[in-house]
């Protein structure tokens, strides 16, 4: 009886906690005027435990208290140098305390936060700094190299709009921008009593995603969002408790690192150990050490954290919640036994998306149940089109066929969309079931699944990225996008971009058939300078096919199902392939023997 009673006690949970939640998110959405704020709960949280500790990091702690005080010092520096409410400053900083500090010091000083990607650089990055028309960069100095290359392209003035956190063991503040840690340790905290006159309506924050074309997207996040992730922290999934410590090692630029985990632990005072990235050979130590009890994970690390060697003692560690999203149902039972984990609470969500799932039940191998009733449509993958009825309107699955994911767009569950209003009509379905209905497209196919006694709540797994995007390491990247990086290699005619299957790994990894100039060699050092040097790691193409001069470039890109197919398999494709080893400089053309030891899940992608 053991499921039937724990259906009933988390039914008991969804009465008291998660109905009025949903009620607030979806029927009744937080007044637009409303003084509510990131800093205001931070300033909430720091009298609530000022003496408790906040965050651990690198053998360094602060507490919540502290933590304030910082942030308000970082918001006086600011205010100093004339930033305030309606402005934007970009932030590029490793995971750290500095990260949080001035993240919310920049919120304090009324203003906006635009997350950069750490691992953008070259065109890219310029993109990001300038599309939110931000008046600051705040830069962690493990940083400053990357932005010196690109600074000149910048609409931002050398020194006075670059600001220079300094990390561990940092070299010195270049001659171009402003040592920031010394304006900070200068500067007066900001009043107590001092509530910035931010609105739930107002932007918090700008975190990018690399959508389905084009350079990678500004998405809004309003305050009235960013406060509700922390009412989820205490109330949904995990429930946090001061009591918690939670490991967060996923990137704090990203939604998945900051809003659902840190703030989440922030709103109830919970400490977080902090790491600058991933180690799976460190995970169990540092989590039994510093006696971590949540997790947030995304897939790939859980699968990173299998392919350790087992050791008997692997569930001898004090993990009793983890949450996040993409853990797969093929290795979901292996980690959650291996580990000992008692409760999985995967979740769906995209930054800028209206649809959110929860696996509210605990149930195994599901993103759970959605918060707003789901639209699932047929879609044909392999022409990459919705299908459509004889009037013109969708057409919704069948139960456990394959469909994508459509969110309505109503007042009360709203699509903000880009800084690019264009990129934001682009995901915008028009007259889907009725004349004059609006639904936001997700590009993702999920499905409903057979979840147990869940009282009648419809539970779905995750299929797949369609369209023009793969996802990789974590990252959704555009094919588009990649494709026209590599098209500017003066021996490359034509590239076609798509995501193929590796085993032993999550997502996809990117995959560009290439069609060269007529007469032209393929010179692999030279494409892979390019890539180096204007693609972050996870957007590269691992794998490159290099096709015959007769491709008739006219019908190239209706191939793209048959490349995909093909993928780098020897016996789909005679065609010479390469690929980018881990740790390698660049592209080599592969052999048997490394194909054999991809195919066996030993080359460590």
């Amino acid at each position: 009886m053991p499921i039937v009673e724990e259906a009933l006690s988390s039914a008991k949970i969804i009465a008291r906690d998660i109905v009025p939640l949903m009620y607030k998110m979806a029927i009744k959405p937080p007044k637009p005027d409303t003084i509510d704020n990131l800093p205001l709960r931070l300033a909430n949280t720091a009298k609530a435990y000022p003496n408790k500790t906040g965050i651990i990091f690198e053998g360094r702690s602060i507490t919540w208290g502290d933590l304030d005080r910082r942030a308000s010092q970082v918001a006086r520096a600011l205010r100093n140098d004339g930033i305030g409410f309606g402005d934007t400053v970009c932030l590029m900083m490793d995971n750290r305390i500095e990260f949080i500090e001035n993240m919310f010091g920049i919120m304090r000083a009324g203003a906006a936060v635009s997350l950069i990607n750490t691992n953008l650089h070259g065109t890219q990055l310029v993109h990001c700094i300038s599309t939110t028309r931000a008046r600051r960069l705040i830069l962690g100095s493990e940083h400053s190299d990357s932005v010196a290359a690109i600074r000149a392209d910048c609409a931002l003035e050398d020194g006075k709009d670059f600001l220079v956190v300094a990390d561990t063991n940092a070299p010195p503040t270049p001659n171009w921008a402003i040592d920031f840690s010394q304006a900070i340790d200068q500067a007066e905290p900001i009043a107590e009593t001092y509530i910035p006159p931010v609105r739930q309506m107002d932007p918090a924050l700008y975190i990018f995603t690399s959508g389905t074309t084009g350079l990678p997207k500004a998405t809004i996040q309003k305050h009235s969002k960013q406060t509700l992730f922390c009412e989820l922290g205490k109330t949904v999934g995990m429930k946090m408790t001061s009591k918690d410590c939670m490991y967060i090692c996923l990137p704090l630029y990203h939604a998945s690192g900051f809003c659902v985990g840190f703030l989440g632990a922030m709103n109830v005072g919970a400490t977080v150990f902090l790491k600058r990235k991933f180690s799976a050979s460190q995970f169990l130590t540092e989590v039994r050490d510093n006696n971590c009890n949540s997790f947030i994970y995304i897939g790939e690390l859980c699968r990173y954290l299998l392919a350790q060697p087992a050791k008997a003692d692997d569930s001898d560690n004090p993990l009793e919640k983890i949450t996040g999203n993409g853990l797969r149902p093929d290795i979901w039972m292996e980690f959650k036994e291996r580990f000992a984990v008692p409760k999985i609470y995967e979740f769906y969500g995209a930054s800028e998306g209206n649809t959110t799932f929860m696996n509210f039940f605990n149930r195994d191998q599901t993103i759970g149940a959605a918060i707003i009733p789901p639209s699932i449509v047929e879609y044909d993958v392999a022409a990459d089109a919705i299908i459509r009825d004889a009037t013109g309107f969708c057409k919704k699955v069948e139960p456990g066929q394959a469909g994508l994911l459509l969110g309505p767009i109503t007042k009360s569950t709203e699509f903000v969309g880009y800084t690019d209003r264009e990129a934001t009509e682009k995901k915008i379905l028009r007259n889907v079931f009725k004349q004059g209905d609006a639904f936001y497209n997700t590009g993702d196919l999920i499905r409903s699944v057979d979840a147990g006694f869940a009282l009648g709540l419809k539970h779905y797994q995750f299929v797949d990225r369609v369209g023009d995007t793969f996802r990789w390491k974590g990252e959704n990247c555009s094919t588009n996008e990649v494709g026209e990086i590599i098209n500017r290699h003066a021996d490359i005619d034509v590239c076609n971009v798509y995501g193929v299957e590796v085993p032993g790994t999550d997502g996809r990894a990117g995959m560009a058939a290439l069609l060269l100039k007529e007469g032209t060699i393929f010179d692999a050092a030279s494409v892979s300078a390019l890539v180096e040097k204007d693609l972050a790691t996870y957007a590269r193409p691992v794998f490159l096919r290099i096709l015959p001069e007769q491709q008739l470039t006219g019908t190239f890109k209706l191939q793209k199902v048959d490349l995909r197919e093909a993928a780098f398999h020897p016996d789909k494709c005679q065609d010479d392939i390469y690929v980018w080893k881990p740790g390698a400089a660049g592209y080599e053309k592969m052999d048997g023997a490394y194909y054999e030891k991809i195919m066996e899940a030993e080359t460590g992608f």
